[in-house]
C-alpha cells in the first residue's frame, strides 16, 4: 500500500491550490455575504479541466481518476466551499450523461457542458420523499417522440440558473425500477423555478424547487434506457458522496490551520496560547480526526475507481465519516477563537455554515448508515 500521491496528482494538485489561492479564497467572504453565484470563476476552473474531471476526452473531458477528482476539491475547498461544491455536482451530471448517454446525447451536451458554456444540475429530492427517493412522484408520461413530464424535484442547486437538468421521473411502477433519467434544457415549456432558498450557507450558489408542469422531452434526451435512472442515480451519488467528503476536508484543513495559526498569535495569561497542554490535545485530535478521514475518502475513491464490489459500502463509510469529522474540526477551531470565531470578520462561522449542510445532502448521514448496515449483511 502506497499513500504517497504520485507527481502527476502532485501537480494537479498545485494547480487546484494555486487556482484555489488565486481566483476563490480572495473573493469567498463577499461571495458568501452578497450571495453572488461566481459563475465566470467556474468558468475559469473549466478551462483548467475542473468540469468535466472524469468525463471522457473525445468530448472535452479530462479523463481523470476519482481519486484525482477527490485531490482536486479538497483542494478548491480550501479555497471557497460552496464554489467546489457547486462543480462536483456539475461533474456528477456530466459524468451521468456520459456513462450512460447516447452518443448523440454526448456529443450535444458534453462539449458545452466541459466548457461550462452550459451550468448543469442533478435532479433527484422532491418535497415528498427526501431520503426516500425511489418514492419519487415526478412522472414522465411517454406521449410519441416526446415525454411529457410533471412533477418537482426540491432543493436543486443551480435551480433557475443552470443550463442542463439531470432529471429522474416515474416511467413504470413503484419503486426504483420504475425511474428513467433525462435531460431537460433550461426553456423548456413547462419549465419553471421556484424563488431561491435562504439558507444557512452554501449562499454562493443558488438553490430552487424545479418544477415540471406538461413539460415536453423527446425521446433522444433519456439517458440510457426506461427503468434505468435510478441505478444510474445512485452510481453517480457513490462518487457525488466522495466529492462533498473531499470539500469537507478542505475547508475543515482551512478551518484547522486557521486555529493552529491563531494560537500561536493569541496570547492570554501572558503566555502563547499555543503553550497551553488542553489546547494542544485539541489541536492534535482535530489534526488526527482529519487525517482519518483524508485516508477514508481516498480509500474508498480507489475502490472506486477499481470497480471494488465494497465500493458502495466504503463510499458511505467515508462520506458519514468525513463530513461528520469535517464538521466538528470547523466548529471546534471556532470554539478555539474564542468570541472572534462568532463574528463574520473571521472565516470560521462562514466555515462551519457551509460544512454542515454535508452532513445532509449525497444522501444524509443516517442514510450513509443504512447503506452500510445493508451491504454488511450483504456479505
Amino acid at each position: 500500500m502506497d499513500f504517497a500521491l504520485s507527481d502527476d496528482q502532485i501537480a494537479i494538485q498545485d494547480a487546484a491550490r494555486a487556482f484555489a489561492e488565486g481566483q476563490l479564497a480572495p473573493h469567498s467572504a463577499e461571495w458568501d455575504e452578497k450571495k453572488h453565484f461566481p459563475v465566470d470563476v467556474l468558468r475559469q476552473a473549466a478551462e483548467l479541466g475542473f468540469a468535466g474531471i472524469y468525463v471522457q476526452d473525445d468530448v472535452g473531458g479530462t479523463g481523470l481518476s476519482r481519486l484525482d477528482a477527490s485531490i482536486i476539491f479538497e483542494a478548491l475547498s480550501y479555497g471557497d466551499v460552496p464554489t467546489a461544491a457547486y462543480l462536483t455536482i456539475h461533474n456528477m451530471a456530466s459524468w451521468m450523461i456520459d456513462r450512460f448517454g447516447s452518443e448523440d446525447l454526448r456529443q450535444r451536451y458534453l462539449p458545452r457542458l466541459t466548457t461550462m458554456e452550459l451550468i448543469a444540475s442533478y435532479c433527484l429530492t422532491e418535497p415528498g420523499s427526501g431520503s426516500d427517493a425511489a418514492n419519487m412522484r415526478t412522472s414522465a408520461r411517454l406521449e410519441g417522440d416526446h415525454y411529457v413530464l410533471n412533477g418537482g424535484k426540491a432543493f436543486i442547486s443551480g435551480g433557475g440558473v443552470s443550463d442542463v437538468y439531470v432529471v429522474m421521473a416515474r416511467t413504470g411502477g413503484d419503486g426504483a425500477k420504475g425511474v428513467s433519467a433525462f435531460v431537460v434544457e433550461k426553456g423548456t415549456p413547462g419549465l419553471t423555478f421556484g424563488a431561491n432558498e435562504r439558507k444557512m450557507g452554501w449562499n454562493s450558489q443558488p438553490t430552487a424547487q424545479v418544477n415540471f408542469d406538461d413539460c415536453r422531452v423527446p425521446v433522444s434526451n433519456r439517458i440510457g434506457q426506461e427503468g434505468e435512472g435510478f441505478r444510474f442515480a445512485m452510481m453517480g451519488l457513490d462518487g457525488g458522496r466522495l466529492n462533498i467528503a473531499s470539500c469537507s476536508l478542505g475547508g475543515a484543513q482551512f478551518a484547522l490551520d486557521t486555529a493552529k495559526a491563531y494560537l500561536e498569535t493569541r496570547n492570554q495569561f501572558g503566555r502563547p496560547l499555543k503553550d497551553f497542554q488542553a489546547l494542544q490535545f485539541k489541536l492534535a485530535d482535530m489534526a488526527t480526526e482529519l487525517e482519518a478521514a483524508r485516508l477514508m475518502v481516498r480509500r474508498a475513491a480507489h475502490a472506486l475507481d477499481n470497480r471494488d464490489p465494497q465500493a458502495t459500502k466504503l463510499c458511505a463509510m467515508a462520506k458519514r465519516f468525513a463530513t461528520d469529522a469535517g464538521f466538528q474540526v470547523a466548529n471546534d477551531a471556532l470554539q478555539l477563537h474564542g468570541g472572534y470565531g462568532y463574528l463574520q470578520d473571521y472565516p470560521l462561522e462562514r466555515i462551519v455554515r457551509d460544512l454542515r449542510v454535508h452532513q445532509i445532502l449525497e444522501g444524509t448521514n443516517e442514510i450513509m448508515r443504512v447503506i452500510i448496515a445493508r451491504e454488511m449483511f450483504r456479505q
